[in-house]
């Protein structure tokens, strides 16, 4: 993540990082941009911005943003090779233990990254789960090898 750069009631690269996170955490949940922005009493087009990181966020709405999300305010922060689409500490969002690190953090970003997310967080059984993880690594370790 890079440092922030001071801008006199402009966007940073903060603002645009929170947004970004603010998009996959939304993804992740199923929530559309029409329906956090009426659960927000604001337009779409406030939560594009808001996405986008051109539009900053007040502590007060990223607060209630996070209470809709079901995350610490703190998550929106984070780096996302560091926690999990639960807001835990893990590697965005896939079992119980440290992961490998990702090559490239914007694979995180990726549609097909937020589906399969959302569809692991659909299995119920944490053992299940656990099965599934495994299943996953071992195919992706036969083809590394």
């Amino acid at each position: 993540m890079t440092k922030p750069t001071k801008t006199k009631g402009r966007a940073t690269s903060m603002d645009e990082h929170v947004g970004q996170r603010l998009r996959v955490r939304r993804n992740i949940m199923g929530i559309s941009q029409e329906k956090l922005a009426e659960m927000l009493g604001l337009t779409f087009q406030q939560v594009q911005k808001y996405e986008r990181g051109s539009n900053r966020i007040s502590a007060g709405r990223l607060f209630e943003i996070s209470k809709i999300l079901e995350v610490d305010p703190n998550w929106f922060f984070k780096d996302p090779s560091n926690d999990d689409a639960q807001g835990t500490k893990n590697n965005f969002g896939f079992a119980e233990g440290e992961q490998d690190k990702f090559i490239d953090d914007s694979i995180l970003l990726e549609k097909e990254t937020i589906e399969l997310v959302k569809a692991y967080y659909s299995i119920e059984d944490p053992k299940f789960r656990k099965e599934v993880m495994r299943f996953i690594r071992s195919i992706a370790d036969h083809r590394n090898h």
